[in-house]
């Protein structure tokens, strides 16, 4: 491409300068465009033999399979047969590949026709589409002969066949029930030879029919194919089988992906079906599952008011690569590529593979860098390898900010659920009435009983088998057992990995820096040991119902929302087996009383001392007057967070340190600190509680 467009005048050979910005502009959008669908169907013709395979073991488990896609090549076929002459339609050997799109590409908008240099109205050296003198545009040869060659090598490559066609010639038209709109299709019969065969609106119904009535066990829809059907095992129906829905392709449209996934579940059901996303190794494919992951979350803020009815958990923030953390890991890769500091590619390797600009006329790396979608557009073109290593540093960056916004209560994913057992409300404090509509916002504490879901010995097991990393381990200190593996790193802005390590407990997960091991008291032991200690805590996690106490700030939020804590935005809805249900923003105890005060429903002096030290600890200064004007807060000192007492009057230092207090002189100031170990009690006393 970037040869032909020096060649044909649309830069210039010497110095690379645009000489027609808008011919550029058009042979890169259609190369984008024609790329972004070519590997959309190698991706899926990766998938093919994964999933027939997968499709031949759940027919014979007694289940019915249905596959949703959103292609179904019904245009490369209409190409082909326009092109064909009566005595090759008589007797047709075509395959259908997505060959054919790149191949379309190249014989229709690739650049050869040759330009002509004139000078613009500003004296600048410009390019337009040259002619002859009989108004006929003029082509250049030897960028005709680079696109004559090319399409020599594609059109020599092995077909790559449609997804729709592999299934149906794998397991005949007999089989599969076909529902996808399109009006012809090519099958090949019993006797090898290929014909043609006519849809209609009619045969969609017939083979949905055929399926429900368990005639045909294998069902194809596309978006075309899906509206208004329903393909569940439906208590009428006499396929009453389990469904296995296969999401093939996803598509572009995350309300037509609901909708695909909503044929196969519906009410009066024999049984749930089973979901199989089905996705490759190849990082590039992000591409596609990373749009879908947006929209989905759009798609439900705008329908239901709530991001959660989108995805429904279904994607990580970290899977959303077009949110602003991935963003801002964009740029923070592309600065890590300008300084050489990346091991996967190099600048000048970077910019020849995908022909993004990233410098301007000085050289200086630009304030507009290319946006997510098209640098993700420009990888789909890369080698696989060179795809993941790339991934792999720009997942990182994602994470590791992702990661810091989760750890700082700042990650906006919506409105989450947390399911409970059992949940019984103790409390309800009024925090204010509206004036004018009498409306109420309450802080409610609410007691709630989890049953904990332990990891078996047998899955824990088998994720050591399949990671060469991993370690069984204990705490020498609380006896307690995990599985060590290797996590994956974290990445600075410098562009130096931080190695992480995940532990994997019975009723959770965590996750430790690699250099933070040596002073833990973790330690290696034997298979054995292992397995007998995690079956005895999984044995105590089982009958040990985990009780907690929680506050939600529910009601009228709005007018408290700047009184509610800053650092922890997210939204919860609590559900119990009752069917009780409470939705509002939860409220830590380290919090509440900062959130009285700013209320005015107490002073500091009528609040607890727990409350009061817990706020402190947690890096919330107090204000207090008894037993003297003074201000508790958190310090940092030496790289150790104390408590202290700010603006102690002189004279009560001695009954302070009687009291459990301690002073240091620091810059020729004399400060008094409570012990962090025992803050409660020494505070307890300092405020007459005790």
């Amino acid at each position: 491409m970037e040869e032909a467009l020096a060649l044909t005048g649309v830069v210039d050979s010497l110095d690379g300068s645009t000489l027609n910005s808008g011919a550029k502009a058009s042979a890169r959008s259609r190369l984008e465009s024609t790329k972004q669908r070519f590997f959309g169907q190698v991706l899926l013709a990766m998938k093919l033999p994964t999933v027939i395979a997968a499709v031949e073991e759940h027919l014979k488990a007694g289940q019915s399979v249905v596959l949703q896609l959103v292609t179904t090549a019904e245009a490369i076929l209409d190409r082909r047969l326009s092109s064909l002459t009566p005595e090759e339609r008589a007797d047709l050997d075509i395959s259908l590949s997505p060959v054919e799109y790149v191949v379309d590409y190249l014989m229709r908008a690739f650049p050869t026709q040759q330009q002509e240099n004139y000078s613009d109205d500003s004296g600048n050296v410009r390019s337009r589409p040259m002619r002859d003198e009989h108004g006929n545009p003029v082509h250049n040869p030897d960028a005709e002969a680079a696109r004559d060659a090319l399409i020599e090598q594609l059109c020599a490559l092995p077909p790559i066949q449609s997804g729709l066609d592999a299934v149906i010639d794998r397991f005949g038209t007999d089989a599969v029930a076909e529902v996808t709109g399109r009006t012809r299709r090519l099958v090949t019969g019993a006797d090898g030879r290929q014909k043609i065969e006519s849809r209609t609106a009619r045969s969609g119904q017939a083979d949905s029919a055929a399926f429900m009535a368990g005639a045909k066990r294998i069902l194809i829809f596309s978006d075309a194919g899906g509206t208004g059907r329903s393909y569940h095992a439906s208590l009428d129906a006499v396929n009453r089988e389990q469904r296995v829905h296969f999401l093939l392709e996803p598509g572009w449209r995350a309300d037509r992906a609901i909708q695909g996934l909503g044929r196969t579940h519906r009410t009066h059901q024999a049984s749930t079906p089973l979901f199989r996303p089905v996705t490759t190794d190849c990082k590039g494919e992000l591409r596609f599952t990373s749009t879908i992951a947006r929209r989905l979350d759009s798609l439900g803020a705008l329908t239901r008011g709530q991001r959660q009815t989108g995805g429904q958990n279904l994607f990580d923030p970290a899977d959303n690569l077009e949110s602003d953390y991935a963003k801002d890991a964009l740029v923070t890769w592309f600065h890590l590529l300008n300084r050489g500091k990346l091991t996967s590619i190099s600048l000048d390797d970077f910019t020849r593979r995908t022909g993004l600009e990233l410098h301007d006329s000085d050289g200086v790396l630009k304030d507009d860098l290319p946006p997510i979608p098209r640098w993700l557009n420009r990888l789909l073109a890369l080698p696989i390898a060179l795809q993941n290593a790339i991934f792999e540093e720009f997942l990182t960056l994602v994470e590791t900010r992702v990661a810091a916004a989760r750890q700082a209560g700042t990650l906006d994913v919506g409105v989450e659920t947390i399911m409970v057992e059992r949940a019984a409300l103790i409390d309800d404090v009024v925090l204010r009435t509206d004036p004018r509509s009498g409306a109420t916002s309450h802080l409610l504490t609410i007691e709630t009983e989890r049953r904990k879901n332990p990891l078996t010995l047998e899955r824990v097991l088998d994720f050591a088998r399949w990671d060469d990393t991993a370690r069984f381990v204990r705490n020498a200190k609380s006896e307690r057992v995990a599985l060590m593996s290797k996590a994956r790193a974290w990445m600075d802005d410098d562009g130096l990995p931080i190695a992480r390590l995940e532990l994997q407990r019975p009723c959770r997960r965590e996750y430790l820096r690699e250099a933070e091991l040596g002073e833990t008291a973790w330690e290696v032991i034997d298979h054995d040991t292992f397995a007998t200690l995690w079956e005895i805590e999984v044995a105590e996690a089982l009958v040990t119902p985990e009780i907690e106490t929680i506050r939600l700030a529910t009601g009228l939020l709005l007018p408290i929302w700047s009184a509610l804590p800053s650092d922890h935005m997210a939204v919860n809805r609590i559900v119990d087996n009752a069917g009780n249900s409470w939705l509002g923003r939860l409220v830590f105890d380290t919090h509440v009383a900062q959130l009285y005060t700013k209320l005015g429903l107490v002073t500091p002096d009528d609040l607890p001392v727990d409350a009061i030290a817990r706020s402190v600890l947690s890096g919330r200064s107090v204000e207090v007057t008894r037993p003297f004007a003074m201000t508790l807060k958190r310090s940092l000192v030496n790289g150790n967070s104390r408590v202290e007492i700010v603006d102690a009057p002189a004279t009560q230092l001695p009954w302070l340190k009687s009291l459990g207090c301690f002073t240091e002189i620091i810059s020729y100031k004399t400060r008094v600190f409570v012990p962090a170990n025992d803050a409660e009690t020494v505070l307890a006393r300092i405020l007459k509680v005790a």
